[in-house]
């Protein structure tokens, strides 16, 4: 327990020192059916998902706020944390007494086979936004504070003691927990035009943004390491940055596309040294690990939606045309397809519930979402939502707005 206490310390530093996925949206009601949003997301939250939707809004719609909203979210499907526990009570053993019986090297064994190549993920965020529709050029003031962080296994199998117990034991000791974190704050500003073409409704904007982008990379053994160090392995850089997207809709009938991040940039974490770990259990066996470094991909997202959106009722398809790849050597690919969909009980109530999928690796299970909104006498917003992976990922998120 003790050792899931730490990894799970280590992903919450890792995250929170920096300031999400590239184009996460932080945002209780779109997170509550899905991630969807390319048609379905409103004036107030339109720079999340597509800024032409900047544009869309009702009549009595003269501003909005939203103040804030946070999300945090926790995957670690393949029960990594549990596989470094019993890990870790193993190695420890075997530290202190310089051998191991068969059975806890069996034990261990299956452990080693389970966590080759696992990776755990924590997400955390937070949107801030301040509309002021109008019928000349809709502007969204927007703030966006997100990090992702992956911790990953790196089991090492070239042990010689001549002894196939103890080699399971020396391999466990000089395997890794590669650690990885990117984190962005950006501020910028939607600006979307509506106008009919042809008798058709369309709507275009663009999302010019200033960004702070953020890299920790750590290394440690699998039953020893630091978390104050973490801090010590980060580094900054400013970059500029812009959003785009364009609306189609016929009645409740809409069409979407939305362009995120459309400057790429590749972004390197500092380099951990190379260094020569010795087995503290045979002093014989030992590993030499080089100099490491990663490359977080920052490149274009582009999201395609497809929806119904009536005044009581929303039912909305995302689907990711490209797969997002984030960090070199580490399996923390994306490409999702998302269904969501809401259902509007006279303006105080809503209900929502949705569903995705990663499409970039065969072996993950789908994601289920549900929430609500709550408008008491229309007064201001409270959204509340929540996804379920499996026992070991899930996320909470919760936001509150008004529009006068």
């Amino acid at each position: 327990m003790k050792n899931s206490i730490k990894i799970l310390s280590l992903s919450i530093a890792l995250a929170s020192s920096s300031s999400y996925a590239a184009t996460y949206a932080v945002e209780a009601r779109g997170d509550a059916m899905g991630g969807v949003g390319v048609v379905s997301a409103n004036f107030l939250t339109a720079p999340f998902y597509n800024p032409a939707i900047t544009a869309i809004y009702r009549r009595n719609d003269d501003v909005g706020m939203l103040i804030p909203s946070f999300g945090l979210a926790y995957n670690d499907e393949h029960e990594m944390v549990d596989g470094l526990d019993q890990a870790a009570d193993i190695i420890n053993s075997a530290v202190s007494s310089k051998t191991i019986t068969a059975e806890d090297s069996a034990r261990l064994q299956t452990t080693l086979d389970g966590l080759e190549n696992d990776i755990a993920k924590l997400e955390i965020g937070g949107v801030v936004a301040f509309a002021i529709p109008n019928s000349f050029v809709a502007a969204n003031l927007f703030g966006k504070v997100y990090a992702e962080s992956f911790a990953q296994t790196d089991i090492y199998s070239g042990a010689n003691t001549g002894n196939s117990d103890l080699n399971t034991a020396v391999n466990a000791e000089l395997s890794a927990v590669n650690a990885v974190a990117i984190g962005v704050a950006e501020v910028g500003v939607s600006l979307a035009k509506y106008q009919t073409f042809l008798g058709q409704h369309i709507s275009f904007g663009v999302s010019p943004k200033i960004q702070r982008v953020y890299t920790y990379v750590y290394s440690a053994n699998l039953n020893n390491y630091d978390i104050k160090d973490v801090r010590d392995n980060g580094t900054g850089e400013t970059m500029f940055n812009m959003d785009a997207g364009f609306l189609w809709f016929r009645g409740p009938l809409r069409v979407g596309v939305s362009a995120m991040n459309l400057v790429s940039r590749d972004i390197m974490t500092q380099t951990l040294p190379a260094q020569t770990l010795t087995s503290s259990i045979d002093s014989s066996q030992s590993r030499t690990v080089s100099a490491t470094s990663y490359a977080y991909q920052m490149k274009p997202q582009y999201t395609v939606g497809l929806g119904l959106v009536a005044d009581y009722a929303t039912l909305s398809v995302d689907y990711d045309i490209n797969e997002d790849e984030r960090y070199t050597n580490f399996k923390d690919n994306t490409q999702y397809v998302r269904v969501g969909g809401e259902i509007d009980i006279m303006r105080q109530l809503k209900l929502r519930a949705g569903w995705r999928r990663n499409l970039a690796y065969d072996n993950l299970d789908d994601t289920i979402t549900a929430g609500i909104g709550l408008s008491p006498l229309n007064l201001f917003q409270m959204d509340i939502g929540a996804s379920y992976t499996n026992e070991n990922s899930m996320g909470a998120y919760i936001n509150f707005l008004g529009s006068y």
